[in-house]
């Protein structure tokens, strides 16, 4: 075979060098595409699987820790429902036991009032009839003395004023 050899300036260019090295790229090629193209896309491939994998994981834990903060929101205001009814309750049961205390505490205030007005009209009763029998008792004293000696006017008028300031004193 003979080579044709081209020259462009100052450099000579070899047909055969151009066909050799085109067919040794040509090879390079094929066997880069086998040993190195094929397990490299084949890794790459295993790559995009895996990320897609754990894309589609990370998006299925996203919806159940959506599912999660719902059901706490959920809870959380059940609980606050909760609490907020037990404490009406609370509030409702300590204004009935402090109404009760109340309308107690009115009772046992109107029957120690009914007890003294009681002791009170039995003091009365016995002071009206201590004075009753002590007028009585001034009554008879000032009715002997008058029998004793006949008085005047004026001078009974000056005994009983005597006597009645006397049952005063004594009192």
């Amino acid at each position: 075979m003979q080579t044709t050899s081209f020259v462009l300036g100052a450099a000579e260019f070899n047909s055969g060098d151009i066909l050799f090295q085109l067919a040794m790229f040509a090879i390079l090629m094929a066997l880069l595409k086998k040993f190195a193209w094929g397990p490299l896309m084949g890794i790459m491939k295993e790559r995009e699987n895996h990320i897609a994998s754990e894309i589609s994981a990370a998006e299925r834990s996203r919806e159940e820790a959506g599912k999660s903060l719902e059901e706490q929101r959920q809870l959380l205001k059940e609980a606050r429902q909760e609490a907020q009814t037990m404490i009406e309750n609370s509030k409702k049961h300590g204004e009935e036991e402090r109404a009760q205390i109340i309308a107690s505490a009115r009772a046992e205030a109107d029957r120690m009032k009914e007890s003294a007005k009681k002791e009170i009209e039995i003091e009365k009763d016995k002071a009206v009839s201590t004075l009753r029998e002590q007028v009585s008792s001034l009554s008879v004293l000032i009715a002997s003395k008058v029998i004793e000696k006949e008085l005047s006017a004026a001078d009974q008028q000056k005994l009983i004023s005597d006597y009645i300031q006397e049952a005063g004193e004594e009192r």
